[in-house]
């Protein structure tokens, strides 16, 4: 049985998640509970091989995965999807070492892992990163410098750090991050690493996205991930793979059809009928993108990468566009601060701003022609 599949028989999993995503609207905080239970739910390992403990899960069980939690909560959704893309990294390019070691703690729920990329004024294609790692003696490195946007900050036990440690040098074959920059594996234990979760987020308010300082961070070559600065060809790699945002905001779609088809269900048989053939649109807009982030993560187009960059902007188009459209067919109903479509709209338009931002990923498909 798939991992995705086994989620429909654990409603105590989905019903933790949606109530932990009222919780953490009203607060702003990733919520406890939800975490825990995410832990203990066997999900964090659809990325991990078999051999090391996990599910063997490919692109597309993790799309159908990320897919099934953002119905329910897309805050845990994002912070599921980057342990996906950290656990695949390590999988991908870790030593053998590093994959003995952590990649049975992902699985297990002892690690949560986090992706610490962005930063500001480094551009939605990392190019021009301010935090750096500098060798010192023997086999360590010294990182700093700060990110930003960074999910599951604070609440991580370990970071993928992207940090320049050669000098940048203009390389026009490389569409995202630049000669020069290396990827370290930073535990959550080291004081070095600082995380401040004070930004006060419009959506995906219980995804822990914060801030994260690197101060006196010392770390070591068995933390390095893949070569010494050659960070771009790991980055350029992860779109390769299928696993997209895009099915995030499939989730987000289909709960919103959700409170729809409940909304209608309240009304006057002749209301109803007027609303038909809009839902049917709706449905027929989710059931295009989702067809499309499976087709990613199938990985059956010619170009796959491709793909899975037009899965994530069709994807959350649709979703921010299904948003509106409920909207105006539940009029005063939904016009309240707690009602769940305003969390799931606001949900919705972040997924645009996340990496690759679908304005790059506007330019990486353009490029490619």
């Amino acid at each position: 049985m798939s991992v995705a599949v086994s989620m429909t028989t654990a409603p105590s999993l989905v019903d933790t998640l949606r109530d932990a995503a009222e919780r953490s609207a009203a607060s702003g905080e990733p919520d406890a509970a939800a975490l825990a239970e995410l832990r203990a739910s066997g999900l964090l390992g659809t990325a991990v091989p078999v051999a090391h403990g996990g599910a063997g899960g490919d692109a597309a069980e993790i799309n159908r995965v990320v897919a099934r939690v953002a119905e329910a909560n897309p805050s845990v959704a994002i912070i599921l999807f980057q342990h996906f893309a950290v656990s695949a990294r390590i999988d991908e390019w870790g030593t053998p070492e590093q994959k003995a070691t952590l990649l049975p703690a992902l699985a297990s729920g002892e690690l949560l892992a986090a992706s610490a990329w962005s930063e500001t004024g480094a551009g939605a294609a990392k190019k021009k990163l301010g935090t750096t790692g500098t060798r010192l003696d023997g086999d360590r490195w010294l990182l700093d410098g700060a990110k930003s946007f960074t999910t599951s900050a604070g609440i991580a036990d370990i970071y993928l750090v992207l940090v320049q440690t050669s000098e940048a040098e203009d390389d026009p074959a490389s569409s995202y991050g630049s000669a020069g920059q290396s990827f370290f594996l930073v535990r959550g234990e080291n004081p070095g690493i600082v995380p401040d979760l004070g930004l006060d987020l419009l959506g995906m308010r219980g995804s822990a996205t914060g801030f994260v300082s690197l101060r006196e961070c010392v770390v070591t070559d068995a933390d390095r991930l893949g070569p010494l600065g050659e960070a771009p060809a790991i980055i350029a790699g992860v779109r390769e793979t299928g696993a997209t945002l895009g099915a995030v905001s499939v989730g987000i779609g289909r709960a919103v059809l959700e409170l729809a088809l409940a909304h209608s269900a309240r009304l006057a048989p002749e209301a109803r009928a007027n609303l038909r053939h809009r839902l049917v649109k709706l449905s027929t807009l989710v059931e295009a993108a989702e067809a499309l982030v499976d087709r990613a993560g199938q990985r059956i187009s010619a170009a796959p990468g491709i793909t899975t960059l037009q899965s994530k902007l069709h994807a959350s188009t649709v979703a921010e566009q299904v948003c509106i459209e409920v909207a105006r067919m539940l009029g005063s109903a939904g016009y309240i601060v707690a009602h769940r479509l305003n969390r799931l709209t606001a949900d919705a338009r972040a997924v645009a701003l996340m990496g690759p931002t679908n304005e790059l990923c506007r330019e990486l498909v353009a490029g490619s022609w």
